[in-house]
């Protein structure tokens, strides 16, 4: 347990919900967050895993209007839809909340009418597209054109879809208006922008004085800095979002980016007026020994070290800036980039359709790109299913309560006093807990599930080795008394990435109450002798190559059956 009980603030990037997210978009952001933040309960810290859905700006707008809905309306329908998927993929939130709710539309108002008293807020005017026909100022999504880098017919104003580069709208060629399809002109329009360059040297200190920012992070952010900073723009000319607090800036809104970077406050300060306990958000949040922890996609990390603490600095109100942010490759799809219009790839509720979230948890957190981008394959899933979770961990598991019922009526056996090997066994299985720990401490995921099989595998080795099935009564029991106790070294090891199966384990050894709130340090305790076992079920099941088949025959069906 820890000593003194540390604070985290857990967060993920907050999905835009004008779209379900894909396995990408999970492994990179919040599946990650929840296997730190369950991590991060277990040994006694204090925390707070907050997110939410990102549903303001540009996007949509637009498509609220070719349908002919309420942005609102179109905004919670997707919350909701997205909210109940990760319930359904145990995704352990404190709060998922959204941007436009109360609490958060008051709280962004607020921070920037302070930010703007504080000097670091200007206005200029600005050449932006308007459509004479709509007779609308068209931000972002609001105009499509032929990209300048690359000549794809379909860019959008923020960017282009096909090459990735960012854009400003009047860099599109032939620009044309997405809900008339006529041509835009050029017209001025006034708006707000934060000052970065006024806090750079307070930038810096941070980032060279932060030893916890990943090396890729903190030379992003410095190499940044040594280019100079250029002021961001804060505000946009659609109605769909939070109107802009400044004076002068009636009929303007806060730039969807610069807003929802504030529901990591926001979401806290909801969390405990929730729970009725309004005051305790700042606890968190003005405390200079809070951990917070930001999962994050490698191409979200500058608005993380660089934007979101420059917004913090400039409030004035003294916000603990971010400890580290962890952020991750891409994930591609059988060496593709996702495409939802191409149908490369798979989106979060299509694969609860296949197979059950433990076996995507697993398999995500095993192919986690840490180091480099990692390509998803079929294949690739099968094998880490059948040769991993089904083979090593869950052979070993089965195996060990098998011989229990078997040899001891279904009650584990008091060894009286351990052989060396048994002890030498328990003692390595406990090393290998450390180092797993140490892993999961840096958020390194797929290197702690490593270790955390290696265990299962020294497990199997010792049955082969012991051959407990055929030994006389009294060293069987001491074989399978350290069996049992690698059996909870995995139930424990195992919760954070696959809670459920994990949860079973545990039940399945004879314990009662919550795997995860029996603590960390359990891994490295003995099972305790005398439980009596529940009845041995194979915990994982194989997919066979007839099976794989099915399921992406059945994948093309789910498609057909939602664009039908």
């Amino acid at each position: 347990m820890v000593e003194l009980r540390e604070r985290w603030l857990v967060f993920s990037a907050w999905p835009y919900v004008n779209a379900i997210p894909h396995l990408g978009n999970l492994i990179g952001s919040i599946l990650s967050a929840d296997v730190a933040a369950r991590f991060l309960r277990m040994r006694g810290a204090e925390v707070v895993f907050a997110s939410g859905s990102d549903q303001h700006g540009t996007p949509i707008e637009v498509e609220a209007l070719k349908r002919g809905v309420d942005p609102e309306k179109l905004a919670d329908e997707m919350h909701e839809k997205v909210s109940e998927l990760f319930r359904r993929w145990n995704i352990s939130f404190d709060i998922y909340t959204k941007t436009h709710n109360p609490t958060h539309i008051e709280f962004v108002r607020e921070f920037y009418r302070r930010v703007f008293e504080n000097g670091y807020i200007f206005s200029d005017v600005v050449q932006t597209l308007y459509c004479p026909v709509d007779n609308i100022y068209l931000p972002d999504r609001f105009v499509e054109g032929t990209c300048p880098y690359c000549g794809y017919p379909r860019a959008r104003g923020d960017q282009c879809d096909n090459c990735g580069r960012l854009l400003d709208p009047l860099q599109l060629i032939e620009p044309r208006c997405v809900l008339c399809g006529s041509r835009p002109i050029v017209k001025e329009s006034k708006h707000w922008f934060l000052d970065l360059s006024k806090l750079a040297d307070r930038l810096r200190e941070y980032i060279e004085g932060n030893p916890h920012l990943p090396e890729n992070a903190r030379n992003m952010s410095l190499q940044m800095l040594k280019e100079g900073l250029r002021p961001r723009s804060l505000t946009r000319d659609n109605k769909w979002g939070i109107p802009a607090p400044f004076p002068g800036a009636e009929g303007k809104t806060i730039y969807v980016w610069m807003e929802a970077v504030l529901g990591y406050v926001s979401a806290v300060k909801e969390y405990f007026e929730r729970r009725g306990e309004p005051w305790r958000w700042r606890e968190f949040w003005l405390d200079k020994s809070t951990k917070s922890v930001y999962f994050i996609g490698k191409d979200n990390i500058p608005f993380h070290t660089i934007i979101f603490p420059a917004l913090l600095m400039a409030s004035g109100e003294g916000y603990v800036l971010p400890w580290t942010v962890a952020s991750t490759e891409y994930l591609l799809f059988e060496g593709e980039k996702f495409s939802k219009s191409r149908g490369i790839g798979v989106w979060i509720d299509e694969a609860l359709e296949l197979l059950p979230a433990d076996y995507w948890r697993f398999a995500l957190i095993w192919m986690r790109p840490e180091v480099r981008d990692t390509s998803f394959s079929w294949k690739g899933l099968q094998e880490v299913i059948n040769s991993v979770l089904n083979d090593v961990i869950g052979n070993f598991v089965h195996r060990t309560l098998t011989l229990v019922k078997r040899r001891f009526d279904y009650v584990i056996p008091d060894p009286g006093e351990l052989r060396g090997r048994d002890s030498e066994t328990l003692q390595d299985a406990w090393g290998r807990v450390d180092k797993v720990e140490e892993e999961m401490l840096a958020f390194r995921f797929k290197r702690a599930l490593s270790g955390v099989v290696d265990i299962a595998s020294l497990g199997n080795a010792y049955l082969n080795e012991m051959r407990p099935w055929e030994e006389p009564l009294q060293e069987a029991a001491k074989t399978l008394f350290v069996a049992c106790s690698l059996v909870k070294t995995l139930a424990v090891t195992l919760a954070p990435v696959i809670p459920e199966s994990a949860q079973r384990m545990w039940e399945l050894l004879g314990y009662s109450g919550r795997v995860e709130e029996a603590g960390w340090s359990e891994a490295k305790q003995p099972v305790r002798p005398g439980l009596r076992i529940g009845e041995p079920q194979p915990l994982f099941r194989k997919i066979s190559d007839e099976e794989l088949k099915a399921m992406q025959a059945k994948l093309e069906a789910i498609r057909g059956r939602s664009t039908g």
